[in-house]
């Protein structure tokens, strides 16, 4: 009986989840709204029924590991979701749940350093021993790996989306002018709206825009990425990276996002050299992949 891991990855829109052999080979997949919206013990419900869903659905397959990963202020070695304005966590003590809910070791981590972990193990992050991931998708967050370790600090690490980028915009977490209120892929799409009174479909569609010509899209994008090249230029005063690896759904925009962000980047660090900037190469599986990472070490009760 061949062993695999359950991993799940717990966004602030939608839980991303899969069966992942040894290899990182994703054999069965789930996907699902997160439900935010209708409170957190409707979310767990909707974690454990994915986990359910791939169980069952393992077959042949012996399930001897959960891997969660979840968005916010996380405690990994306590396993306590600290705060999520996205979901609603306050001080969760979600691993322990989890693991009395599944009966399986549970591996436990923050949704974007779980994607920094895959990309240095199966992505672009191989190249690089010192590079910081940003994943920008409902919210804008950062995993830091130094001498190929992500680095989790106080359970804040990485949370460049919760600095002032300078602009007069509420933010989810009772904040005012956030990076992620400007810059996340839902607030591109939220402003563009109120800009224009237009409805759209995401962040996508406001590139769309922007490429034909749009000049409130236009706008909007360079409010957006002046916000994330401000916060990356300090991210990377302070860590003084090689790379800076571009992840989550925006990242899907290519060099309409990535061009600038280099520009005013370097701009931004004056005389300090800027590290290169890429694109992502795992895309939608990075998050299920580094959580894949957490659950095998939780099988080998490594931590």
């Amino acid at each position: 009986m061949t062993e695999v891991v359950v991993a799940v990855d717990v966004g602030g829109t939608v839980i991303k989840s899969a069966l992942v052999d040894r290899a990182g080979q994703f054999l069965k997949r789930d996907r699902r709204p997160t439900g935010a919206a209708q409170g957190t013990e409707y979310v767990l419900g909707a974690i454990l029924a994915a986990i359910a869903t791939l169980r069952e659905a393992a077959g042949e397959h012996e399930v001897v590991a959960v891997g969660v990963g979840v968005t916010g202020v996380i405690d990994e070695e306590a396993g306590i979701a600290v705060h999520s304005e996205n979901v609603g966590w306050e001080n969760a003590p979600l691993k322990s749940i989890l693991e009395r809910e599944t009966g399986l070791p549970i591996g436990f981590g923050h949704d974007v350093r779980n994607g920094a972990l895959a990309e240095a193990e199966y992505g672009v992050g191989r190249g690089y021993d010192d590079f910081i991931f940003v994943a920008i998708g409902t919210g804008v967050s950062a995993g830091v790996v130094i001498g190929g370790e992500v680095i989790s600090g106080r359970g804040y690490s990485g949370e460049i989306g919760h600095v002032d980028a300078g602009l007069d915009e509420p933010c989810a977490c009772g904040g005012t002018g956030c990076v992620e209120a400007v810059a996340s892929a839902a607030a591109v799409a939220r402003r563009y709206s109120e800009l224009t009174g237009t409805d759209v479909d995401g962040a996508k569609e406001v590139a769309e825009q922007v490429r034909a010509g749009n000049p409130a899209a236009i706008r909007v994008w360079r409010e957006a990425t002046e916000a994330l090249s401000r916060a990356l230029a300090w991210s990377a005063g302070v860590v003084a990276p090689q790379a800076i690896v571009i992840g989550g759904g925006m990242a899907a925009a290519g060099d309409l996002l990535l061009t600038p962000l280099r520009e005013r980047t370097a701009a931004h660090l004056n005389i300090l050299p800027c590290p290169v900037i890429r694109q992502a190469e795992l895309g939608d599986e990075a998050g299920c992949l580094g959580t894949a990472i957490l659950a095998w070490r939780a099988a080998e009760g490594v931590s």
